[in-house]
């Protein structure tokens, strides 16, 4: 006996917009399940738009792309994680230490909490989706069709037609902007700076023990603070370090997306502050300017972190705009909706909106092959996702 209380839709059709983290796990889950998907992404090539620094994957994160993930792709991303910090501190400015946590390990692979390069993780949730992400297609616009039916427009003059757009097109979304003109943004207040460094031999043992092996916050005075963070990989050139097995390195020689990898060992700092302590510019700087900037704030802090500063190269420095969604109540549901970033815009404060995003992408993915199979209806499907993302 059929338990599809409604008619299964085995055409169904999904547009996302945007091949950023929610986007890509949401198009691994849907094609994952059989169903017709195709992302749109503005860069021009897969290599395009990335940025090099942390993101940390908690288990919320893991568990959903865990469920979206073909297996092979999930052990790629477990295998290109770097080793978990053992450490949360708080410094001052001169390194003393105000608080520090312990943090115990896990060594589950899915609800475990993960360090990850925000580039390699984009090209291990690219590998797999070759067939389905197409790049330089910048979105203009949508519309809706009596039919039910959404087609959206890109600025080279084609189109797609679908039964569900998604917009999982970050931050500055221009389907939010056009679907939800009543959402808004505010400003923190807070501007940021993050740089990097390559760890070498030299370097190694500039930081104290908790230091290297943790995540570390930095609290200077007038409100100014900085995070560090070692990214150390369970592999070098020489050998395998840590708890990584061979077979970790035989899978990732043969992953396609390993020419675009960023799993050498670095050191990512970020320092921010109230934008009214900073140039009014800062926005708008780039390479050496912005660097002698963190430099100038920071001239009084540790020699340490002014070494680490010094060793900087400036090429990897950009500033950041700390930004946040207003609470938005209900809306009327329809055959757009959006995930991530696109409708709710987070600080980096608590860490969760990389996480957020992926737990969306799993919900939605779980609606969407519902309605596909007939257990409830597209519109259906798409407002419980949307209740329960709220």
């Amino acid at each position: 006996m059929s338990l599809s209380l409604h008619t299964p839709r085995p055409d169904l059709r999904v547009i996302i917009i945007g091949a950023g983290t929610g986007g890509l796990c949401l198009a691994h889950g849907l094609k994952r399940a059989g169903i017709d998907v195709a992302v749109y992404e503005r860069d021009r090539t897969r290599t395009d738009g990335l940025q090099g620094y942390r993101v940390g994957i908690d288990a919320d994160g893991s568990r959903a792309l865990h469920a979206c993930l073909p297996r092979e792709v999930f052990e790629i991303f477990v295998a290109t994680c770097a080793r978990p910090p053992r450490f949360f501190s708080m410094v001052t400015e001169h390194l003393d230490e105000l608080l520090s946590l312990d943090l115990p390990p896990n060594p589950d692979p899915i609800t475990s909490e993960k360090s990850v390069s925000r580039m390699t993780l984009r090209q291990v949730l690219l590998t797999g989706l070759e067939d389905v992400v197409h790049f330089d297609k910048t979105f203009t616009h949508f519309e809706q069709h009596p039919d039910s039916t959404v087609t959206a427009w890109f600025s080279d003059g084609s189109s797609t037609t679908a039964d569900l757009l998604v917009g999982a097109d970050g931050t500055n979304s221009p389907v939010r902007k056009q679907y939800l003109p009543q959402a808004t943004l505010r400003d923190s207040g807070i501007v940021g700076i993050a740089g990097k460094i390559p760890l070498t031999d030299a370097n190694r043992d500039l930081l104290p023990e908790k230091i290297f092996n943790g995540v570390t916050m930095v609290m200077a005075p007038r409100g100014f603070f900085s995070i560090i963070h070692v990214m150390e990989f369970p592999w070098r050139d020489e050998e395998p370090t840590l708890a990584a097995a061979s077979s970790d390195r035989a899978l990732l020689e043969h992953w396609p997306g390993l020419h675009f990898d960023n799993t050498r060992d670095y050191l990512m700092w970020g320092m921010g502050g109230a934008s009214r302590n900073l140039p009014s510019n800062l926005l708008h700087v780039r390479g050496e300017a912005l660097l002698a900037i963190a430099q100038d704030v920071t001239r009084s802090w540790s020699l340490t972190f002014r070494e680490l500063q010094r060793q900087t190269d400036p090429t990897t420095c950009f500033p950041l705009n700390i930004r946040t969604s207003e609470r938005l109540g209900p809306w009327p549901t329809s055959n757009v909706t959006l995930i991530g970033d696109a409708i709710h815009t987070m600080t980096p404060g608590r860490g969760v909106g990389a996480n957020t995003a992926l737990r969306d992408a799993e919900l939605l993915c779980r609606k969407i092959v519902a309605a596909r199979d007939g257990r409830i209806t597209l519109l259906a499907g798409i407002a419980a996702y949307e209740a329960e993302m709220r």
